[in-house]
């Protein structure tokens, strides 16, 4: 190992702050040396630093509380059979995703530069050469879409205005949504970051009114809503565990829906170039939002639970929280108003993961991981990264194109869930061994180890799930229940496949081997050009 390479990454200067060995300025001009502790380095985005607190926030919450919370919770008590199991789950979720965070917190704090789980990943897992930057690149590429997001935006938009929702339809309105966010985003920087503020405001608006009203219809309109609390519905405190199915399985695929509703409180992290003061905002941002997103889902789910029957809660998949705004509010601005309201908030989800994967997409091409890396990684011409946009694109409009709409919901939690597993045993694993390994690294923030452990033993769990068939042979979809561990350990397996071939195969075949070198594109955009050279 070189001296640089034995050296601490980051030290803090005399007022506490961490700064890098090595200037942004001092790279640009000097010799840029290829070595893996130069490419953590905290790095400020062409663009500036444009993110304060309140837009961080936004980015991370919008993000966390997108459709899953409007759409999962019918789907999970679906699973698991009873209110009771499934509010057990949204409340072992959210330990979870704070073991999660603590985590990446940790990482983050550490390594701070945009890119989240692929700076990590790289940083820590340098052999086999080039393994984990073509996972991480396999993964953002297949795996990194909106689709669920921008289906749950179609199906509402046209439970409000009254369409039925045909496939064709509803792809028509998800596909337009796709292309007028990437657009906004790839064109429009400052106005795209504008929007997803609003529309984030406006979800967190809308949830603490369904809170509201779900105690408001308990405490004062029991009498009135007589239909609502009949036999087939639950209350607060009888039979909450009637009908629980424990069936492993389909518990496994209960939690995926979970997590992907807690997803995204790492969010900030794949955009830290863009954040002022990133570290500090960092430590604070995320438990802020975990916070905000474990009362709001408790909450709600109790207020469904308290004005839909349960059997219609199990039927209604998606539309749950249409069913509950319409009882609630009758068929005018029950059915209309707020349905177009739940579909903007799905529509600033997808703006906010839009906005964090293009810059991930952007790293991975930075590398040189990606064809056409140059161009993909260049920022040119609108100061935004519509090389990492279109990326985000095309997989995603995929994806909501060729799976039926009315289970793709589902499926997709469970997809991206359960491929989520290996990475974040990765991730996981990954602290603990620089804990032992970089000690002298300097860490502002430290995560709990039990928490790590816990998050590494759950992950195992989840991943050997499909191992443990349900009692009926299927789960919340209509084709085979292990579906998504399929799919999921497919696209692992064909980039470990990908990687063998390109790095290994191919150069011992034909005489070469591949190297990365630096390079400065016009707009300044650092970035890596693999090149062959002869052995």
């Amino acid at each position: 190992m070189s001296d640089v390479e034995s050296e601490p990454l980051l030290r803090p200067d005399a007022l506490g702050h961490v700064e890098p060995y090595v200037t942004a300025e001092q790279l640009q001009h000097a010799k840029i040396e290829r070595v893996i502790d130069n490419d953590v380095l905290p790095d400020t985005s062409l663009v500036g630093r444009n993110i304060g607190w309140g837009s961080a926030y936004i980015l991370v919450i919008s993000r966390v509380v997108g459709s899953g919370i409007f759409a999962m919770p019918g789907t999970i008590v679906q699973n698991v059979g009873s209110p009771g199991l499934a509010l057990s789950i949204w409340i072992i979720g959210a330990f979870v995703a704070w073991a999660g965070l603590a985590i990446d917190m940790e990482y983050g704090c550490m390594l701070p530069r945009s890119g989240g789980v692929k700076v990590y990943l790289e940083y820590t897992y340098r052999w086999p050469r080039f393994l984990t930057s073509t996972l991480v690149a396999v993964q953002a590429v297949l795996l990194g879409f909106t689709a669920s997001n921008c289906i749950v935006f179609a199906k509402y938009t046209l439970f409000a205005i009254r369409v039925q929702p045909t496939d064709p339809m509803t792809k028509l309105l998800a596909v337009g949504l796709l292309t007028a966010i990437t657009l906004v985003h790839g064109c429009f920087y400052r106005t795209g970051i504008l929007i997803q503020n609003v529309l984030g405001w406006v979800k967190v608006v809308l949830i603490v009114l369904m809170i509201l009203t779900g105690f408001f219809v308990v405490l004062f309109r029991a009498q009135t809503l007589n239909n609502a609390f009949s036999s087939a519905n639950i209350t607060f405190w009888d039979d909450l565990w009637k009908d629980s199915n424990w069936a492993w399985n389909n518990l496994s695929t209960a939690f995926f829906k979970v997590f992907y509703s807690y997803a995204g409180l790492s969010n900030i992290n794949n955009v830290l170039n863009e954040v002022k003061d990133p570290i500090r905002t960092l430590k604070s941002v995320g438990p802020a939002a975990l916070l905000t997103a474990c009362i709001m889902y408790l909450l709600v789910n109790v207020a469904y639970l308290a004005v839909v029957p349960l059997e219609e809660v199990k039927q209604s998949r998606e539309l749950i929280a249409a069913l509950f705004f319409e009882r609630v509010f009758g068929t005018g601005f029950g059915s209309v108003f707020l349905p177009l309201a739940i579909a903007l908030s799905a529509a600033g989800n997808v703006m906010v993961v839009t906005f964090a994967l293009a810059r991930l997409n952007q790293e991975v091409a930075r590398q040189g991981f990606l064809p056409c890396s140059k161009l993909l990684a260049s920022s040119r011409p609108f100061d935004a990264p519509m090389g990492g946009l279109i990326v985000h694109y095309v997989p995603s409009l995929l994806v909501i194109i060729l799976p039926p709409s009315g289970t793709v919901y589902a499926f997709i939690a469970d997809v991206e869930g359960y491929a989520g597993q290996y990475f974040a045993v990765a991730v996981a694993a990954g602290l603990l061994i620089l804990r032992i390994r970089k000690p002298e690294l300097n860490r502002p923030f430290r995560a709990w180890l039990p928490a790590v452990w816990l998050r590494v033993a759950l992950c195992m769990a989840l991943i050997v799930a499909p191992m443990f068939p349900p009692p009926k042979g299927t789960s919340d979809v209509s084709f085979f229940y292990a579906a998504y561990a399929l799919v999921g350990i497919a696209i692992i397996t064909f980039g470990v496949i990908y990687w063998f071939i390109w790095t290994i195969a191919l150069p011992r075949c034909r005489g070469y081997r591949l190297e990365d070198e630096p390079d400065i594109l016009g707009d300044g955009t650092t970035i890596t050009k693999l090149v062959r050279k002869d052995c």
